[in-house]
């Protein structure tokens, strides 16, 4: 990626942070423009219409632009069609045929460091139902509490668009791969939950994975699976 999109050019929140602490006898000071957003990512990230459900748009200024979807030079020995989680640096790869992969930017919550390993997708979920685990509501139970019903799909829902359900020899991990309406936290370790993605992305991905797909989620501490020279843009 160009250095216009470094992360230098996206002081996300500083101007705000400025200009609350500015009298009204002082003048904010004057900030440097931000650099444009490629017209790629603000398609590839633009509203969109999901059977009944509207999608709104990612703003991007929230996000580090390393976590915006592109093809990547992929360096790692799984094959293609296999899903690669690395939850240390907050990236989810799609292995592609040539030495490539789509690497999606994530965020993980306190789950999606607790599973680590092979395991297969067995099941799909369209702007799947919620239920927190009972582990969950006793972490958080403030926040988790009033949902332990179960929340239908929909753009509240914190499983998002989409969910993939990962199962080892037959058996739930509780492990997920879901999208998100929080989309500030991709990139970020967040207080609950396994591994989320833009809304865009889930759906992305979700609609080149199959069931039976071999996922392995990396263990901290393991390879960068990221090329140095990224190719042009995933769409």
């Amino acid at each position: 990626m160009s250095h216009h999109l470094s992360r230098r050019g996206f002081l996300i929140g500083a101007p705000l942070v400025l200009t609350g602490c500015v009298t009204g006898a002082q003048q904010a000071p004057v900030q440097p423009a931000r650099p444009a957003i490629p017209a790629q990512y603000l398609a590839m990230y633009a509203a969109m219409q999901d059977g009944e459900h509207a999608v709104p748009a990612i703003d991007l200024t929230v996000v580090d632009p390393q976590y915006w979807r592109r093809v990547i030079d992929y360096q790692g020995p799984e094959g293609p069609g296999t899903v690669v989680v690395d939850p240390e640096r907050r990236f989810v790869y799609y292995v592609l045929e040539g030495g490539q992969a789509v690497r999606y930017g994530c965020g993980v919550g306190r789950a999606g460091f607790g599973f680590q390993g092979d395991a297969t997708i067995q099941r799909k979920a369209q702007w799947p139902r919620w239920t927190p685990t009972p582990n969950m509501i006793r972490l958080d139970p403030e926040r988790n509490g009033p949902f332990a019903g179960g929340v239908p799909g929909g753009p509240e829902n914190p499983l998002g668009a989409r969910a993939l359900y990962l199962y080892r020899n037959g058996v739930d991990t509780l492990y997920r791969i879901h999208g998100t309406n929080e989309a500030w936290s991709i990139g970020r370790s967040v207080s609950s939950g396994c591994i989320r993605l833009f809304n865009q992305d889930i759906m992305d991905l979700y609609g080149r994975v199959p069931t039976g797909a071999r996922v392995i989620v990396l263990p901290v501490g393991s390879a960068d699976r990221s090329g140095n020279m990224p190719a042009p843009a995933a769409v």
